[in-house]
């Protein structure tokens, strides 16, 4: 986003600078070249609509609004395919290209390989690409990532959005439509899962319930059993003392006949 902020202003300006100016002259191609040499300035479909610059079209000057659109949507290897029909690009421009070339390879994958970017960007060797990524791409704020030299690739983290391309608005729209579909059904999976999980804590809480107030019945039960027993026992004791006694008053009196004396008349 801070990359989009500090374009604003830029853009504005060069807007109302190819508003301004009338009639196919070097004015709108010195405009077209400052716009595309500026080195803080990576979008361009704003000053491409300004009607003025139609006034270029059918001129020798034709060739710098097919320049621009270059920069608006092209990469370095569009540039060198057309490179015969296109103005010759100054130093300035010929970087920011391949700065604009790495954002484009930014969109399609993260993590760009350095044999593909020495490729696409037509640099000599690693460390000068490495240079460029460091100091034309990461310094500037285009782009955030890591150079990985054991995988000799650029992993990337974050990355400047370019102009959109004709059509590219409805594919990110279809994109964004499917995204919200998939999220709609995942969460859709979700709800159910929770639900599902509730249900079946409900029911664990249920069966808890159930088995403490079988615990409690079962504990009820044996301190029942227990106190029967315990009387039954203390019932026992106390019949078995009382057969004890009877038995010790019937052995007495059974010694007191033996000694009673006979009298016979």
């Amino acid at each position: 986003m801070e990359i989009e902020q500090k374009q604003a202003p830029l853009i504005e300006q060069f807007v109302k600078q190819a508003s301004t100016l009338n009639g196919p002259g070097p004015a709108l191609v010195k405009l077209i070249v400052e716009a595309t040499s500026h080195p803080s300035l990576f979008a361009f479909s704003e000053i491409l609509s300004v009607p003025n610059l139609l006034q270029l079209q059918g001129t020798e000057s034709s060739v710098y609004i097919d320049l621009l659109r270059l920069f608006a949507h092209g990469t370095w290897t569009d540039y060198k395919r057309n490179a015969a029909h296109l103005p010759q690009l100054v130093p300035d421009q010929a970087v920011k290209l391949k700065q604009l070339s790495v954002l484009t390879l930014a969109e399609m994958n993260k993590v760009l390989s350095y044999d593909q970017l020495l490729k696409e960007l037509e640099v000599a060797n690693v460390r000068e690409l490495e240079d460029f990524l460091i100091n034309e791409c990461m310094y500037v704020g285009i782009v955030k990532g890591k150079l990985n030299q054991l995988r000799r690739c650029f992993e990337v983290q974050f990355a400047a959005g370019r102009d959109l391309r004709h059509g590219q608005l409805e594919n990110m729209m279809q994109s964004l439509t499917n995204w919200l579909d998939t999220s709609d059904n995942v969460l859709s999976v979700i709800q159910d899962k929770i639900k599902w999980a509730e249900t079946m804590c409900e029911e664990d809480k249920k069966h808890k319930m159930e088995v403490k107030s079988h615990l409690q019945d079962v504990k009820k039960s044996v301190h029942s059993k227990l106190a029967s027993n315990q009387f039954r026992a203390q019932q026992d004791n106390f019949f078995f003392e009382l057969d004890g006694e009877m038995d010790s008053e019937e052995d007495l009196s059974r010694s007191k006949r033996k000694r009673s004396p006979k009298y016979y008349f």
